[in-house]
């Protein structure tokens, strides 16, 4: 195969084998170079940026390196110094074709990638299409170019099909490098001092043109159920505070885009924050952050952050039942601060992926907002923002303006002023004049937020089937709203009864997989009690659960046959910590409400169906009489008389106490 070779010496071509050794190509550039220091020779497959050392390379041949037929390696290298006499040098090491003693830096190569990524390299990604009626003059087994599959990246299939953005596995098939706007410090020519003492068109970043970003990492954004934005909302609904959520979800592929990858929401989790009416304070990083993902990744199908949702809804003045319609085309979508606060969300939270030379590639993480609609509903908007922020973010270019429409660049600083050195390259974006004409024109000091957005198409599902469908429990980081506590967690096990549920394999021989018809019946109502997020994670940090205990706990709980079989309740029945709880609970939950009458007594026959439920905590239970200052009465569960004695009757009704 041809390989073409350019340097600073020219142009040339060489003949290769596929499985030629790395050595052999770096023996030929050296024959066309003068005085180059074989340490410092690297090679790239662009004019600029991506250089890697052929010290790194040994052993690994042409193919391995991805170097094809026709293919153009830029080749980049430093002279040997002139100075000092050769004996005063140090012998050369020449570059052998065996293995090196250290392992390369190859990160790519050691890198787990999610399962959705997995799946997706497993497939050709090719658009399947139907013979042609008018063009296809063939037979049916053969094939032409109205009727052969088409790329994933097929730019007139997305036109036609209303598809925006690729997908990210789309993406790959045209892969550019990520941009990163930051200079390279030490400069790759070495011919100067580093930043910002010196600087050369060989370390600066070039100029920057924004324009809408053709991929998305995540294609769709889909909730499981209707009640967990129901339940997230019930904050707001309560107070008017404004809140913030962590989405709990897993990647699937999404058949509406080719390679497509939709992110599915199971549960919101709410970290400590303080609303307020017209936005949120949180701590960042949170301190359960790597609880709560240890937690969701030992799920049956593992679930992790695939994102966050707040709220910015405002009623109006007329009717409080509508909400302000605030984020539109003719405001802004997501503002200026906003942006910056999900750029750096996904910079901390890159994609493993193999092909990228890191070991990373930009961020699945999406930012959805609750926001009102023109016509006063709420409604969900996803989004995401592109690698540009992300760049111009880690190079400190950008910040947040008074205008939220607007994102603001900063001014250049050699740091002279003790300050932190900032170089801003260029900034430009195009957009279409009143004539209809593309114009380019200069970002600074400020540019439109939207050159920075990725839309996210989100969505219910038709037939809603969750993982997580129970949403009884108390929502954690509500305070003064909800209370999570323990004494909850036993008042509800005692009424479902799950105190009397004991593994299958204890009991004698059953039919029907070990589980006879009572037993099933309350295995399936705490199987249900148990399928709850907030739950889950409260168990986690009362103390009586340990870590590994608390994985068994998720596992059951988003088992997917746990209704069909109910003996993966086993595997949690048998564990230390569940024992615990049961036997906290026998101890300190209050006694279960009687179903039967009083056996004696004239009014035997009234009904205790409409005497309130709390009135049967109390029985039995001290009561204080604030005005008579007299102690030890007790309250009648059948017509709340305080007795102030301390009988068997009441004396009223004459039932018994």
């Amino acid at each position: 195969m041809l390989v073409r070779i350019r340097s600073k010496d020219g142009n040339f071509r060489f003949e290769f084998q596929p499985t030629s050794d790395i050595s052999e190509l770096v023996t030929k550039i050296l024959e066309t170079t003068e005085n180059a220091d074989p340490a410092t020779l690297a090679i790239s497959n662009q004019p600029r940026g991506n250089e890697t050392l052929v010290s790194t390379l040994r052993g690994r041949n042409l193919k391995s390196l991805g170097i094809r037929h026709g293919e153009l390696v830029f080749v980049s290298y430093s002279q040997r110094s002139t100075s000092g006499t050769s004996q005063d040098r140090a012998p050369e090491k020449p570059f052998t074709s065996g293995v090196s003693t250290s392992s390369p830096n190859r990160p790519w190569e050691n890198v787990k990638e999610d399962a959705i990524d997995q799946y997706w390299r497993t497939k050709d990604g090719k658009i399947s299409r139907s013979r042609d009626a008018n063009f296809c003059k063939h037979g049916a087994n053969a094939m032409c170019d109205y009727c052969m599959p088409l790329e994933p990246y097929d730019r007139k299939y997305h036109q036609d099909h209303n598809i925006k953005h690729l997908s990210y596995h789309a993406f790959l098939r045209q892969l550019t490098p990520k941009p990163d706007y930051r200079i390279k410090v030490p400069c790759p020519t070495g011919g100067h001092a580093n930043w910002p003492a010196g600087i050369c068109t060989a370390c600066q970043p070039s100029a920057i043109t924004l324009q809408s970003q053709s991929f998305r990492m995540v294609d769709h954004l889909e909730i499981a159920s209707t009640e967990i934005i129901d339940g997230f909302l019930k904050a707001w609904r309560s107070t008017g505070l404004q809140r913030f959520g962590w989405l709990i979800g897993r990647y699937e592929p999404y058949d509406k885009v080719p390679m497509g990858v939709k992110a599915v929401v199971e549960a919101i989790h709410e970290p400590p924050q303080e609303g307020e009416l017209d936005g949120l304070s949180l701590e960042l990083p949170w301190t359960d952050d790597s609880r709560v993902r240890t937690l969701a990744a030992a799920a049956s199908t593992p679930l992790t952050i695939v994102g966050y949702i707040f709220t910015d809804l405002d009623p109006t003045a007329e009717d409080r039942t509508k909400n302000i319609y605030k984020r539109h085309p003719g405001s802004f979508f997501l503002s200026s601060l906003e942006v910056l606060f999900a750029a750096h969300l996904q910079a901390q939270q890159p994609t493993p992926s193999c092909s990228s030379p890191s070991g990373k590639f930009a961020s699945r993480l999406v930012t959805a907002v609750l926001t009102g609609t023109e016509d006063g509903a709420v409604d969900i908007a996803a989004y995401q923002v592109s690698e540009q922020a992300v760049g111009m973010l880690q190079a400190d270019m950008i910040e947040a303006s008074i205008d939220p429409g607007v994102m603001r660049v900063k001014e250049e600083s050699r740091g002279d002023d003790g300050g932190t050195a900032r170089y801003v390259p260029d900034v430009f974006f195009r957009y279409r004049n009143e004539y209809g004409i593309e114009v380019k024109k200069s970002a600074k000091p400020a540019f439109p937020v939207e050159y920075l957005l990725v839309n996210v198409t989100h969505g219910f599902p038709q037939n809603p089937s969750p993982v997580l469908r129970s949403h009884n429990f108390a929502i954690e980081n509500r305070p003064g709203l909800e209370e999570q506590s323990i004494e909850q967690v036993m008042r509800s096990l005692n009424e479902l009864g799950a105190l009397d549920v004991q593994p299958s394999q204890r009991g004698p021989s059953r039919s029907r997989g070990g589980v006879d018809d009572d037993d099933r019946h309350s295995r399936l109502e705490l199987a249900n009690w148990l399928r709850d997020w907030h739950l889950v994670a409260f168990l986690g940090t009362c103390g009586l659960f340990s870590e590994h205990d608390a994985k068994v706990l998720i596992r059951v709980a988003t088992a997917p046959n746990i209704e069909e079989d109910p003996t993966v309740l086993d595997s949690l029945l048998e564990t230390e910590s569940w024992q615990t709880l049961t036997t906290f609970t026998r101890e300190s939950a209050p006694p279960p409400r009687p179903t039967q009458p009083a056996p004696d007594g004239p009014t035997s026959r009234i009904l205790d169906d409409d005497i309130p439920p709390e009135l049967f905590d109390n029985v039995a239970s001290p009561v204080r009489d604030t005005a008579s200052g007299s102690a030890g009465g007790r309250v009648c569960p059948h017509c709340t008389f305080e007795n102030p004695h301390g009988g068997n009757d009441c004396e009223v009704c004459g039932l018994p106490l």
